[in-house]
């Protein structure tokens, strides 16, 4: 049996271990992907990519890749709910209720200001295909499918574990210092003991993937579409659907559409069932379609009551499991990766002590706990939609219509019940304008060195964000010029290689403890002086609004672009300060 010996070992080929591969090689850390399918996922499954993973996927040089490709902001910019896309009855082809979503509309300067990316969306059965380019690209001789990971185990040196090549029927060892599991939890989390922890088996949910010319139907500027109606009598027995490109807007080829069948039909694993059911919801009876892939999956949102055992890593899928409402689940698992990524580079670099790593959980944790609970939050919603509409589970089918008659009606009636649906169905901007939840989460214990000030608000309902450098919150976003071009606050950390000291423009004794603590640690760090007279200047001030401390102070920003200690004013041994900072961040 042949051995191969690499830093890292990922196990999984989904979008959170492609990701992983593709930091690593940015750091220039060797390492083993192995993924037992012989191609990326056929599922479109994940789709939106919010502001905050496309800032991840900027630093690395591959956001640019997925605009070009994916589905422009004038085409996701709204949610819309309708009876049905067709028919011919007094209440089809009705459009209840239209939403801003995503960053579209009235909300595009307030997410725009906030981000140097804009969100997008871009079906996972095409963004890994695109993540696997890149991380082969990168590293040509460290990406395998076709490859199962048969058994491992770990001591204090390392992990070792049997894989077999599914091509050839040979199995070999791979030793490795640290070990990702990014395999959705089907193999290392389970063998580890790992528990899975939340609520499962709420609903039997079916997606269908077709080709579609729906264009007569379709809006231009819609992403989504929600089709609530008498006879389904609830948004998840309708059915939702989202457009699937690859061309955007109203003509879209592919889309899917995700419904519930009752638990005791027994058409519901019929697939030659599908097709009249997709032309029944949408009132399309003579509708051609081409379906691509049928899956069914479990409602479910669990969380792993661990992150890390020993040497092996849990990410992505491994760790958390969401409903797909407000699109948390691959994000966090990209954003999972860019957290573990830096301190696994550090560790084996020896710039940061074994303990750096400890960090990965009490961070990340709490981050894929709120965002579990999210979704289940928004998925269940959605009932509470249909419940503003009016509609009662059990109500005979004629007074179901009866609702939606009243809700046309030009009654005052009517016009209450237009009312009432309005301010429920906004409470659904917790699923389409969650711009705090995706970009102001913050890491409470960790990397970093609290200041002992106090957290900014969050919103309850997940919109409205507050910048601040507080440590572990995320960099504040400001554009600042260097060398005749515009840049990002962002910017500063390079392709996620290198903490930055930020400081005013009278920074001289910042930088002089940076350059001390750069040879005493052996790292390196940036400093960057923002201001008058410096290679950094911020022509619209923005960044003096953000940066919450005055023209002596400093803020240290780990590779990850969150902050890891900041000093609001001067100090009396600006070197002592930094270097006992560094030393509790690098745990050394």
């Amino acid at each position: 049996m042949s051995e191969i010996t690499v830093p890292v070992l990922i196990v999984g080929g989904g979008g959170c271990g492609l990701t992983t591969s593709i930091l690593l090689s940015e750091h220039g850390i060797d390492h083993h992907l192995v993924e037992r399918h012989t191609s990326t996922s056929h599922l479109p499954k994940a789709h939106y990519l919010n502001q905050r993973t496309m800032e991840v996927l900027r630093q690395v040089g591959v956001a640019d890749s997925i605009y070009d490709v994916g589905t422009p902001p004038k085409n996701m910019g709204k949610t819309r709910w309708v009876t049905s896309l067709g028919g011919d009855g007094e209440l089809d082809g009705r459009t209840l209720y239209t939403l801003e979503s995503f960053g579209g509309g009235r909300l595009e300067s307030a997410y725009a200001v906030d981000s140097p990316c804009p969100s997008t969306n871009y079906p996972q059965i095409r963004l890994e295909p695109l993540l696997r380019e890149h991380t082969e690209k990168r590293a040509p001789d460290s990406i395998h499918f076709g490859r199962e990971l048969v058994s491992f185990e770990q001591d204090e040196n390392g992990i070792h574990a049997v894989v077999l090549n599914r091509d050839t029927q040979e199995t070999y060892t791979v030793h490795a210092q640290y070990m990702v599991a990014a395999d959705g939890g089907k193999t290392v989390g389970p063998e580890l003991g790992v528990k899975m922890e939340g609520p499962t088996g709420i609903l039997d949910m079916v997606s269908t993937h077709f080709t579609a010319d729906l264009s007569e139907w379709w809006e231009d500027d819609v992403l989504i579409t929600w089709l609530l109606n008498p006879e389904g009598a609830g948004s998840w027995n309708s059915g939702a659907m989202a457009a699937m490109g690859p061309t955007w807007g109203k003509h879209s080829e592919e889309f899917v559409l995700h419904f519930t069948f009752r638990p005791d039909d027994p058409a519901r694993f019929d697939e030659e069932a599908i097709v009249p059911r997709l032309r029944e919801l949408l009132k399309l009876p003579d509708l051609e379609l081409k379906v691509h892939k049928v899956s069914h999956w479990i409602l479910e949102g669990v969380l792993a009551d661990k992150y890390q055992v020993g040497r092996i890593f849990l990410a992505g899928d491994a760790a958390h499991r969401h409903p797909p409402t407000t699109g948390l689940g691959l994000n966090t698992a990209i954003q999972d990766a860019h957290n573990l990524v830096w301190k696994l580079a550090a560790v084996i670099k020896g710039d940061a002590a074994p303990a750096l790593l400890d960090t990965y959980e009490p961070e990340r944790r709490l981050v894929g706990m709120r965002n579990v609970d999210w979704a289940m939050f928004t998925f269940l919603n959605h009932m509470v939609v249909d419940a503003g509409l009016g509609l009662i589970p059990g109500q005979p089918l004629e007074a179901q219509v009866q609702v939606f008659r009243d809700y046309f009606s030009d009654t005052p009636m009517g016009e209450t019940r237009r009312a009432r649906a309005a301010e429920v169905i906004s409470t659904q901007r917790t699923e389409f304008q969650a711009h705090d939840l995706e970009i102001g989460f913050a890491y409470r214990d960790g990397a970093l060195v609290p200041d002992g000030t106090e957290a900014p608000p969050r919103d309850p309902m997940g919109h409205t964000y507050h910048p601040t450098t507080r440590p572990g919150h995320r960099l504040p976003h400001a554009w600042l010029e260097h060398d005749g071009r515009q840049i990002s606050t962002h910017d500063l950390t390079g392709n996620n290689a290198h903490f930055v000291l930020i400081t005013a423009a009278d920074g001289a004794a910042w930088s002089d403890a940076a350059r001390l603590a750069n040879d005493k640690f052996g790292i390196q760090i940036k400093v960057a002086q923002i201001g008058a007279g410096t290679d950094y200047t911020d022509p619209t001030g923005r960044w003096s609004e953000l940066r919450q401390t005055d023209d002596t102070g400093a803020i240290l920003v780990r590779p990850d672009n969150h902050v890891a200690w900041r000093s609001t004013g001067g100090a009396d041994d600006p070197a002592d300060e930094l270097t006992r900072a560094l030393g509790t961040v690098l745990a050394r």
